[in-house]
């Protein structure tokens, strides 16, 4: 199955200043965002407590939301889990009111629900982080980012040259400073589902970045004469059918997961859709620019 019916022709590489330009304007006002607002930690790597409650009815978000503001003394989040037959709200609270409240939040909180609301059913889950554990958490996500990233460089450099693993490296660190500059920018919390999706968008872009290497390499020893910046371009050009179709095919899958699965998943799918446009446009506009770059460095 091909998108095109014939080999494109397209003068990517012509287009490097104005790829470039695009995404260090994304770079910056994402790194704008996050010296303005900072990242918006979830209870994994904040802390706190979070509580899941079932109601035999839609439970009003709002009402919950005032009254346990109001009682308990502390701004808590509520959003809706599961499927909207399930009449399920998981209720985050800060880290303060489980040392404030100790083990009488549990009884507070279901006298509070039980007495306001006559379909609330029952607390189906109580969950605590604190705040070592939230940040112990924050350490080893870091650290998986980063050797994840050095792997990377150390085995497209054993596989391919140096010059070409700092392409892709170079278009991974753009991709992950995208998505999070994305999720800074509207303020979604950063916790480790965010973290997973961030490593399914480095594996992703890598195996898109990775069929473009092989490409120019092929195209390298078939056409010794050729300028590299000539093959590359022929490279992308050849595998653009195949990056599109598939980029295609999985932003689909993860769109649908986005909106019909659900609360737990959202911020995920939302993470893995922003990766896919990011990683596709990285591997066609960022990664084997980057490679001649450095591949003229060393001539």
């Amino acid at each position: 199955m091909q998108f095109f019916n014939k080999i494109p022709s397209f003068q990517i590489m012509a287009k490097q200043k104005i790829a470039f330009a695009i995404s260090l304007a994304l770079i910056i006002l994402g790194i704008s965002s996050f010296f303005a607002n900072g990242i918006r930690y979830g209870i994994d790597f904040n802390g706190g407590t979070l509580i899941q409650v079932k109601f035999t009815a839609p439970p009003p978000l709002a009402e919950i939301r005032s009254l346990l503001n109001n009682k308990l003394g502390y701004l808590v989040e509520i959003i809706t889990f599961g499927s909207a037959e399930d009449n399920e709200i998981l209720i985050t609270l800060p880290q303060e009111a489980l040392s404030t409240l100790g083990q009488d939040l549990q009884t507070r909180l279901k006298g509070l629900l039980s007495s306001r609301f006559d379909h609330f059913s029952e607390i189906r889950r109580v969950e605590s982080v604190g705040p070592k554990v939230g940040e112990e958490l924050r350490m080893k996500a870091l650290e998986a980012g980063l050797f994840t990233l050095v792997g990377i460089l150390i085995y497209i450099s054993v596989r391919f040259r140096f010059n070409y693993a700092f392409g892709a490296v170079a278009a991974l660190f753009h991709d992950v400073l995208i998505t999070m500059g994305v999720f800074v920018l509207l303020g979604k919390e950063f916790n480790l589902t965010t973290v997973a999706a961030l490593l399914t968008i480095i594996g992703y872009s890598l195996n898109d970045t990775i069929v473009v290497f092989d490409r120019i390499r092929e195209n390298v020893s078939r056409l010794p004469k050729t300028s590299l910046l000539d093959i590359v371009n022929l490279s992308v050009n050849e595998t653009l059918s195949r990056t599109i179709l598939t980029s295609l095919t999985t932003f689909f899958v993860v769109a649908i997961l986005f909106f019909f699965g659900g609360q737990i998943i959202h911020d995920f799918s939302f993470a893995m859709m922003i990766g896919l446009l990011v990683g596709t446009y990285s591997s066609i506009f960022v990664a084997s620019p980057i490679m001649i770059f450095f591949d003229r460095l060393r001539s």
